[in-house]
């Protein structure tokens, strides 16, 4: 008996044993790996098969575009906000005798007309002694204005920007330090004389300011003056500009340089006075001129 149970002992754990042993590949066993899905098989094109080209036709017509034809009412209504100010813009204000064109030296007929507006206006506006009107070249964006009726068209060429007329007080010193940068800009209300160099630039000899009845006044060092120039040319304050950061008392008058020009041309049609492109002597050059041409400024 006890040697049947010693067998029995041995043989149970070998029964396990080989138990183990036959399981073991299905419990530990990869699964099987995952076969990608057939592809799609690729469509063919379909094919083309020759035949007979259809014919094709146009036809054109010519209409004429005038007054037979009737406004439409939707597209008139769309415009109506605006047709006043386009209107606006073809309003004959004034009348100019002869060409007014921008030159090299004072910005031309076109810079004296300009500046002559600025300080005519803001002397109106202000009811101060304005002794010098300045604005840039550059800022005159139509080269010539021919003579005949002037439209308000013509000033929004000429000024397309919104540019704002202001007034700084400013020494005599300073005052002689500005007048310098008048030949190559445009200004009102002094008398520069000048002179061509070797590089074929403008020199200014001597700045003096013009009383009403054009008679020449000495600039005092130690005097106040008070100017009008635009807001853009303040606002650079970089380069030849840079000396109107030192102004004082800057006031702003409100006003475009666009709006004082248009304002000027009807205030001299209203007295009977048309504009004349006409330069007179607010420069005057002494010795030779250039010795090639030159264009005007653009700065």
């Amino acid at each position: 008996m006890r040697n049947m149970l010693s067998v029995a002992r041995l043989i149970h754990p070998a029964l396990v044993l080989l138990v183990l042993l036959i399981a073991s590949p299905l419990l530990y066993a990869q699964s099987a790996p995952i076969e990608p899905c057939p592809a799609t098989p690729a469509t063919k094109p379909p094919s083309v098969t020759s035949g007979t080209p259809k014919k094709v036709s146009a036809k054109a017509s010519e209409t004429i575009i005038d007054s037979s034809i009737a406004d439409d009412p939707d597209i008139e209504k769309l415009l109506r906000p605006y047709s006043d100010k386009v209107h606006a813009l073809s309003v004959e204000i004034g009348r100019l005798e002869g060409e007014m064109k921008k030159g090299a030296v004072g910005a031309g007929t076109l810079g004296q007309f300009v500046t002559d507006a600025m300080l005519a206006e803001t002397r109106k506006r202000t009811g101060k002694n304005i002794v010098l009107a300045l604005t840039n070249a550059g800022g005159l964006r139509k080269n010539e204005i021919a003579p005949g009726q002037l439209h308000a068209s013509d000033i929004f060429e000429l000024l397309p920007f919104e540019n704002e007329l202001i007034t700084l007080d400013v020494t005599g010193a300073q005052l002689r330090k500005l007048g310098e940068l008048t030949t190559r800009n445009a200004q009102a209300g002094a008398r520069v004389q000048f002179r061509w160099n070797d590089q074929n630039r403008t020199e200014v000899i001597e700045t003096k300011l013009l009383d009403p009845n054009g008679g020449e006044i000495e600039i005092d060092n130690n005097r106040t003056y008070t100017i009008v120039t635009i807001d853009y040319l303040y606002k650079l304050n970089s380069g030849s500009y840079a000396i109107l950061q030192e102004g004082k008392n800057l006031q702003s008058l409100n006003l475009t340089i666009r709006d004082a020009v248009v304002d000027y041309v009807k205030a001299e049609t209203a007295a009977g006075r048309p504009i004349r492109g006409q330069l007179d002597n607010r420069f005057v050059q002494v010795g030779p001129g250039p010795s090639k041409p030159v264009t005007p400024p653009n700065d």
